[in-house]
């Protein structure tokens, strides 16, 4: 009997090693080359329109480069209250603050001398994002082409435009 339980526990132990060798193999490394690339969310799926609050706030923001103070938002969303044309309240208040001295904008001479750059920055601080292929050509030549385009009208095209009302 005891040569039996021998003769078991010899079989049971060769029976565990065959299994290892079979099922337990060296694990494999296995190493990937990423390219690295530079991802950024796109922001042109809006679909939230801003009320008039956040759009003063941001269209603030956007020109000064700092925070509206509380009172002037309050005088700012009276306009826009006060007029039933939105879009020309929202322009009324643009030029407002276009004929501010402390509006922080780039001079037309910046605009021109690098076109496709002003094209991006103007994307990243109105619409939060980078502009397409096809935008960047269609504003470099509307610029070029168009001596009278100011920093101001373009500006006043993006803060006015659907894109912008909406985040």
């Amino acid at each position: 009997m005891h040569n039996f339980k021998y003769k078991y526990f010899i079989k049971i132990v060769l029976f565990n090693i065959l299994i290892m060798n079979i099922y337990c193999t060296k694990e494999i490394h296995v190493q990937y080359q990423v390219n690295s690339a530079y991802i950024y969310e796109s922001k042109a799926q809006k679909f939230k329109n801003k009320n008039e609050a956040e759009y003063i706030s941001i269209l603030y923001t956007s020109l000064y480069q700092k925070a509206i103070d509380p009172m002037e938002l309050f005088q700012a969303q009276s306009v826009l209250y006060s007029i039933g044309d939105q879009n020309v309240a929202k322009e009324m208040l643009l030029s407002g603050y276009f004929n501010n001295p402390k509006i922080i904008i780039p001079s037309n001479a910046d605009m021109r001398k690098d076109i496709p750059a002003f094209i991006t920055e103007t994307y990243k601080r109105f619409y939060l994002r980078y502009p397409s292929e096809a935008e960047k050509v269609y504003f470099t030549n509307y610029i070029k082409n168009n001596p009278e385009v100011t920093v101001e009208l373009i500006y006043t095209a993006f803060s006015t435009s659907d894109e912008y009302s909406f985040y």
